[in-house]
């Protein structure tokens, strides 16, 4: 990075450590079932405490969230672990049988991200016009539209939205810090939406029938099959993910050089991500041996060693988030929040109109904003029988995203000029 870290902890081991502990406490004390802990999980649910509180080690200082590879380990190897444990006992006829509604709210989603950015620079502009005032590559609408990739696909369409639009390093780091803070902000609350999800869609009226389909299919299937893991059966689920894991990552390496070579035009579509192929390959690796005698291993745990691994990626990515930041770049903040805004706002807009449950609501939303390296988070967070759902619609706005984003970029040129 080039920079040395001023943070009172730099060793990522130790790092590893306070994470473990802080996931330690927070399972610990929320499964007390009297005393203050007790009513204190009645109102925070204990997966926002595990992204928050590693969120606090950030603030201030303890931790330099971007200053370690933490992060990177869990993403690149604890989360396609994760994937492949958590789509192995999937039913794909009954995920196909969710029906249309978690495509709508996911392309509902894309159209909140390309027409809230136009609209909060219109509405900021009106009370702070020196945005639209920069000459050139540090014009506001060039970051905006990098900022657009990351919130329809994830950070390569930040990256190629970037290149496009010739967003100068400037307001491209600008955009990045709003990025963090508010898709972190947003994140924080689909993490609480997701526990009190039952009592939402009971209010809204919301038909949940295919989604309670789908995880009674797999509760079933976990308690017919159940039986207590035996040593053999750990090493087998360790073998699965992590053989897996290693299978993607060598076929990205060889995937993403040749594309790069011999199809260049292909970046659109992330064919150039490292982490698209590795997603790609572990979800197509999991959701195979959903087909196979393998499925028999959920019985054992799969799911719990993979939500084990998942608790880890959350917080990691709570890591990220550095509170103190919405402070230093507000009228940045306050735009990306305006446009964050007018997204949820079109979901649950369009979810009341469809009677769509709040889970179609998180993950549809997150397979735009986060992509898949937070998508099957959410959509675990709600059943850990829904992280394939997530998955798909992430490898969806993977494709879609460069399209979207450089529409959007071209709307905000518009209304910029």
């Amino acid at each position: 990075m080039g920079e040395t870290s001023t943070a009172l902890i730099t060793n990522d081991a130790v790092v590893m450590g306070l994470l473990a502990l802080i996931l330690g406490f927070v399972f610990y004390t929320s499964n007390l079932k009297h005393g203050f802990w007790a009513k204190y999980y009645k109102y925070v649910p204990a997966l926002l405490m595990c992204y928050f509180l590693p969120s606090l080690l950030n603030t201030f200082g303890i931790v330099d969230g971007d200053g370690n590879k933490v992060y990177s380990v869990a993403k690149y190897y604890l989360l396609p672990a994760c994937l492949v444990l958590l789509t192995l006992s999937i039913d794909l006829k009954a995920v196909a049988a969710l029906g249309p509604k978690a495509i709508i709210m996911f392309l509902t989603g894309t159209v909140g991200v390309v027409i809230g950015g136009p609209i909060a620079l219109l509405f900021t502009a009106t009370f702070m016009p020196e945005l639209l005032g920069v000459e050139g590559a540090g014009e506001l609408w060039r970051g905006m539209a990098a900022l657009a990739g990351s919130w329809i696909g994830g950070g390569a369409n930040m990256v190629a939205m970037k290149e496009i639009y010739q967003a100068n390093g400037d307001i491209f780091t600008i955009m990045v810090t709003v990025d963090i803070v508010v898709a972190n902000i947003w994140m924080a609350g689909l993490l609480y939406l997701a526990a009190r999800h039952k009592q939402i869609d009971a209010k809204s009226g919301a038909d949940t029938a295919s989604i309670d389909r789908l995880i009674d299919t797999v509760s079933h299937f976990q308690k017919k099959h159940s039986r207590k893991p035996e040593l053999q059966d750990l090493m087998i689920l360790v073998a699965f993910g992590f053989g897996a894991t290693g299978f993607a990552h060598l076929i990205a390496d060889l995937a993403v050089p040749f594309f790069k070579s011999n199809y260049p035009e292909l970046e659109k579509f992330s064919l150039h991500s490292k982490l698209f192929w590795i997603i790609f390959v572990v979800t197509s690796i999991g959701l195979t041996l959903s087909f196979t005698k393998a499925r028999q291993y959920e019985a054992a745990g799969a799911s719990k060693v993979g939500g084990a691994f998942l608790y880890i990626l959350v917080a990691t990515i709570g890591l990220h988030m550095d509170i103190g930041k919405v402070f230093e770049a507000p009228k940045y903040v306050l735009i990306g929040l305006i446009w964050m805004a007018i997204h949820v706002i079109l979901l649950f807009i369009v979810a009341k109109l469809i009677k769509a449950p709040v889970f179609y609501v998180a993950v549809g939303s997150k397979a735009n904003i986060g992509g898949a390296a937070s998508a099957p988070v959410v959509a675990s967070a709600f059943h850990p029988a829904l992280a394939p759902v997530g998955v798909l619609l992430a490898v969806i706005g993977y494709a879609l995203g460069t399209y979207a984003a450089w529409f959007c970029g071209q709307v905000l040129q518009y209304v910029a000029s």
